[in-house]
Formats: structure tokens, sequence, C-alpha cells
């Protein structure tokens, strides 16, 4: 077995030097081949020196040829590209020249506006052509001067091609320096900016405010009729127009046309309104005015503040920005739009201004309150429409006729207050007790000041000069304490008006009537109404129907009181009762009470008026229940004496009375109209209450002369 592994690995050596010979075999090949193959590479290398040498020349020559290929090539095609443009732009002229032909011809306002688009497009191309070869033309020629200059000096080329690019230099520089400016300021893009520029003013010319004068239906139903100025395809061309006008450094003549021909338009649509009365504006004008008319002005005035604001300006906003906001200054639209606005403004301004600064007399706190009420509701929309730094100065002008018309509305309430205190010295009472027309006004003019239109801004007045005064950090009253603290000073004043007045009276029944009629109607004319809400009704009752009342009373006791006197019972009657002295006693008592109540009856019929006819009433009432029972009580007392004599019955006695409180039935002669009655006393035919007086006054001077 051992052999056996022995043999083996004698094999396995055998092949081994086997190979290993063939390995040794192959070497020494390769290694021949070797030395052959860089025998050949030398060979090679040798050639390529040799040829490498022979091309330098050539290969030099190529890369100059090519840089001066490069070189020229720089100057020539931008020299090409100019000879483009100067094509173009004849081709642009001839087109403008075809397209203003068709302008001028054609009739349909939709055709034309699309024509005209064609026309203004054109226009750009040719502008930006121009603007091209303006830019590039110098560059152009100054590089192909330096290639000829180059050429000229290198001798790169020969000597005719050289000249013809000299030749070419001076035509192009001499086209270039005689074409440019004629194209740019002289030529036909000159004329067609400008034909652009009457187009743009017709267009804007034609673009009205329509139912300008149709606006006080839409008001009545708070609507704000506002139109768009222009159609899409107007306002389209106008932008066009202007966007043209701008890249042709024509904006301040594109600007200029635009304010001054809306500034028209928006004035004619206001004149319409037939504002005529904005040429009285300075306080000493107004107040020379009529008070009708100043009220019918200050009403037309608020009302075409408004209609101006919310409508005509609105519309001119919007036109602004949709033609001249897309321009590269960002915010020249709305310097446009201010602009036109701004002297109409400033017309309706110095009116509104004349009227705060004029006199104040009392009934124009209510057209001032109007006016301030409706600056109020436009405040906010008017910051937004004249917004941004260019908007400032009109809404400071705006602020400060608001302030105005705060110190005037306030001034003008105070003061009726003291003109209501000063009359007590200059003017004398009613004569007859009547309520003074002060009194009168002062009480309507409170309770229309206190109605739902005047009540708001009139708090609002007090509440904002107290805030001014106070500073913006104090906390104001509640705005019905304020009108109602005001209101009360004015009710208060007038109260010591009155007091002062009644104490002048030389009457002493007078101050009385006086009293009770002026009480009376204030409280009669203020209970259920805004002014007896806002002061309290329960107060009202006690500070003046109590008032009144107990005047009343006053009146009553100082009038009728000694009438009545003259019919109590006396010690002498009593004692005897059946002589015909104490007959003729009773006689003289009804004779003196009868020509007491005559003097009565004619101090009322002359000197007395109690105008308010349920106080009438009231005081006739209260009249015959404290005469009539009195003399009815006397007639029966002394009916034996009385007996056989004629003489007026109560129920004659209680009509007397009630004419005494009659207002209407008065005689020519200011006497009372004593109507006929057919009570008598029973048992007696019947007379009328004349009658009866005439009847008893005969029997009693026949009494006397017995």
């Amino acid at each position: 077995m051992a052999a056996n592994e022995e043999d083996s690995a004698l094999v396995k050596l055998e092949l081994a030097c086997s190979d290993l010979r063939t390995l040794l075999q192959s070497s020494a090949k390769l290694e021949k081949d070797l030395e052959e193959m860089e025998k050949k590479f030398d060979s090679i290398d040798e050639k390529l020196s040799t040829a490498a040498k022979r091309v330098a020349p050539l290969q030099s020559l190529a890369m100059a040829a090519k840089a001066l290929e490069t070189r020229i090539n720089r100057a020539v095609s931008p020299a090409l590209g100019l000879l483009h443009s100067f094509k173009l732009s004849e081709s642009f002229q001839k087109k403008l020249i075809e397209l203003s032909d068709k302008l001028s011809i054609e009739k349909n306002p939709r055709k034309r506006l699309k024509k005209l688009l064609k026309y203004v497009q054109c226009v750009d191309q040719l502008n930006e052509v121009i603007n091209l070869i303006s830019r590039d033309g110098e560059p152009v020629i100054q590089k192909l001067q330096e290639v000829v200059e180059f050429l000229s000096r290198t001798k790169a080329t020969d000597q005719y091609r050289t000249q013809r690019l000299k030749e070419t230099l001076i035509t192009l520089k001499a086209l270039y320096e005689s074409e440019v400016d004629a194209m740019r300021f002289d030529g036909l893009l000159d004329e067609a900016l400008l034909n652009l520029q009457d187009e743009f003013e017709i267009m804007l010319q034609q673009m009205k405010h329509q139912n300008i004068g149709e606006q006080q239906a839409y008001e009545e139903a708070d609507q704000t009729l506002v139109s768009d100025l222009g159609t899409e395809m107007e306002v389209q061309v106008l932008r066009r127009i202007a966007e043209t006008l701008s890249a042709s450094d024509c904006l301040d003549i594109c600007i200029d046309i635009f304010v001054k021909v809306r500034y028209r338009r928006a004035a004619k649509a206001l004149m319409r309104l037939n504002p005529d009365y904005l040429r009285t504006y300075t306080p000493e004008e107004i107040d020379e005015m009529q008070w009708e008319s100043l009220e019918t002005a200050i009403s037309l005035w608020i009302q075409h503040f408004e209609l101006a604001v919310k409508t005509v300006f609105v519309s001119e906003k919007k036109l602004c920005k949709r033609v001249l906001g897309e321009l590269p200054e960002v915010l020249i639209w709305l310097e446009c739009f201010v602009k036109i606005a701004d002297k109409i403004m400033a017309v309706f301004f110095r009116f509104g201004e004349g009227v705060a600064r004029s006199n104040r007399e009392p009934q124009k706190l209510f057209k001032l309150l109007e006016m301030f009420d409706s600056l109020e509701k436009l405040k906010l929309e008017f910051t937004e429409i004249f917004e941004g730094e260019s908007g400032a100065d009109i809404c400071i002008r705006f602020r400060e006729l608001e302030k105005l018309l705060v110190h005037a509305s306030s001034k003008v309430f105070w003061e009726f207050g003291l003109q209501i205190e000063g009359t007590s010295d200059f003017f004398a009472p009613q004569q007859d007790g009547s309520v003074p027309k002060l009194v009168r006004y002062a009480v309507n003019y409170l309770k229309y000041l206190t109605t739902e239109t005047y009540s708001a801004p009139m708090a609002k007045v007090f509440r904002t000069e107290q805030m001014w005064k106070a500073g913006i950090l104090s906390k104001p009253e509640t705005d019905e304490n304020l009108l109602k603290d005001a209101i009360s000073n004015i009710m208060e004043a007038l109260q010591r008006n009155i007091e002062s007045k009644s104490s002048s009276y030389k009457d002493k029944i007078l101050p009385h009537i006086f009293v009770m009629n002026t009480y009376w109607y204030i409280y009669m004319r203020s209970r259920n109404t805004e002014l007896g809400k806002l002061i309290g009704e329960q107060y009202m009752k006690q500070k003046y129907k109590s008032a009144a009342e107990e005047s009343a009373y006053m009146y009553q006791w100082r009038a009728w009181r000694p009438l009545v006197r003259l019919l109590e019972k006396e010690e002498s009657e009593e004692q005897d009762n059946g002589t015909k002295a104490t007959a003729a006693f009773v006689r003289g008592k009804l004779e003196a009470f009868f020509n007491r109540f005559d003097e009565i009856s004619e101090r009322h019929a002359w000197g007395y008026s109690i105008p308010d006819a349920d106080l009438r009433e009231q005081l006739r009432e209260a009249t015959v229940k404290l005469v009539v029972p009195v003399y009815s009580e006397f007639l029966n007392a002394h009916s034996k004496l009385l007996s056989g004599e004629s003489y007026v019955s109560p129920e004659s006695l209680k009509g007397l009375v009630g004419q005494v409180f009659n207002g209407t039935d008065r005689t020519n002669n200011g006497k009372p109209k004593r109507r006929d009655s057919k009570d008598t006393v029973p048992g007696r035919n019947s007379v009328s209450v004349e009658g009866e007086l005439k009847n008893f006054r005969r029997s009693r001077s026949k009494s006397i002369d017995a």
C-alpha cells in the first residue's frame, strides 16, 4: 500500500515538471515578441515627431483663422440683427398706416375698438423695435468698427474684402445717426402716440355717469345706484393705451388727460343736480340767506354729498384702478383719483364749513345735526374710498368739518339755554296770561330734538365734546344720561324764565293764570313723547302738572272765592229773617254778586286767557262746583224773601259760568255772549238768563226807591 502511494506521488511530480518546462518556453517567446514591438513603437514615434514638426505651422494658421472668424462674427451678427430691426420697423410703419386708414373709416363701435386694439399692439411693436435699434445701434457699430480696424491693421484678409466692410460700416453708421432720432421723435411712432392720446381723451369723455338725477328714488329704498363706467372692451383698450403711453415716456401726458377729462365728467354729473347753493359758502353770505332757502340748501348738500361719495367717486375710483392700476407706478391710480375728487370735495367742504361757522341760531341745530349724522354714517366708507397717503388731506378736511359741526351744534344748544334765561329781563310776560311764544317754541324744540332722528346725533355730539375735554381714556356717561342732563338744564332755564315773568304782573290773578297755562302746556305737550320718556313721566307730573294744578287752585281762590264770600251768611240775616230791610239786604247781596260776576266775566273776556280746552273744562267744572252750590243754598235760604221776584236760577248760573270759560263764544265787542236758557225757578214762567238778570235788577231798583 505504501508502494502505491509513492508511485502516485512520482507521477504528480513528473507532471509538474512538464508544466514548468512548457511555461519557460512560452516566456521566452513572449520576451522575443515584446522586443519586436518595442522596435516598432520606436519607429512610429520617430515618424510622429517628424509629422508634428511639419504640421505645427498649419495648426497655428487654423487657430488664427478660427479666432478671426469668431471676432468677425461677433461684430457682423449683431449688425445683421440691426439691419433686420430696421426692416421690421419699416414693416410696422406700413402696418400702422394701413390700420390708421381702416380706423378712420370704421363706424361700428365694437369693430372700431377691436381695430384700435390692433393699432395699439402695432404701436407697441414699433416702439419695441425702435427701442431695440436705439439701444443696440451704438454698440453694434462700435464692434464693427473695431473689426475693420483690426483687419486693416493685421491684413488678415485681402484689401478688397476690408474695403467692402468699411463701406458697410459707413452706411450703417449714417443710417443709424439719421433715422433713429427721426423714428423716435418725428416719425410715424410720434404721430401714432399723438393719435392714441386723442383716442384716450375721446373714450374717457364718452364714459358718462348714468341716472345721477334719479338717485332720490333709490335713497328712499336705501339703495345706492353704482354703475361701472365703460364696457370691458373699452376699459381694456384704455388700459392698453395707458400702458403704451407710459412705455413711450408719455405717462405725465396720460395722467393729465385722464384727470382733466374725468374731473369734468364727474363735475358735470353732479351739476345735473343743480347745486347752485354751493356758490354761497362764506359765513357772511350764509347769514344773509333766508332760513327757508338755507334749510333747503343744507338738505340738498347732505343728499348731494352722499351721492358724490357713494356713487360718483366710487365709479371714478373703480375706473382709475381698472385703467391705471397695472402701470409700473403702483399707486399712481390712487393719486389720479384723489386729483379728480379733490376740487369737487373742496366745494362741498367749504359750504359745510361756512354753515358751521355762520351765526348760531337755534333752528340751525337740527340741520347741523343732520349734517353731522350724515358724515358719521359716511365716515367708514369715506376713509375706504380716500385711502392711503394720497387721500390723507381729504380725510383730514373731512374730520375738520366734523369737528366744526360738533362745536357748532354744542354751541347752538347751550346758547339756546342762555337765550331762554336772558329773555326774562328783556321781554314782558303775556298780558292775558297765555302761554308765551318762547315756551311754545322751547317745548316743541326739545320735543323735536328728542325724536329718534336727532337724539342720537345730539348725544354723540355731547359725548364727543366730553371726550375732547376729559381725554380719550376717560369714561363718559351714557348717551341717554348726557342728553337727559342737557335737556334738563334747558327745562330748568325755562322754569326760571317762567317764574321770573310771573312775578312781574301787577294783577293778582294773572300770575296764577300765567303759571297754570304755561306749566299745563309743558306737561300736556311733553307727556307720552320722547321728551317725557327721557326726563321721566313721574318727574313731569311732580314738576309741571302739580305746579299747574296748584296755580289753578290759587287762580280759583283769587278769582272766584271773593265772589262766593258775597253770599255767605251773616249774623244780621240770622237775627231777622222777615223784615223788609233783610229782604233788601239779600237783594243787595245778589246785586253785588252779579256785579262782581260781570266784572269777572269782563276780565276773562278782555284780560284772561286759558287757551287749552281741556284745562278750561276742568276749571269750569271746578268753578261750577264752587259757585253754584253756594248760590243755590243762598236762594233756598232766602226763598221767602225773594218770593214773587225774578232771579237767575242755579242752572242758568251754571250756564253763565260755562260761558266765562268758553274760549270761542264772544261778541264783536269782546264781551261774553250769554246764551238763552230755558231753565227757570220752579213755579215761574220760562225766561232767558239775561232776561232774569234784567228783571232781577229792575225789582232791586224799585225796592231801593221804596
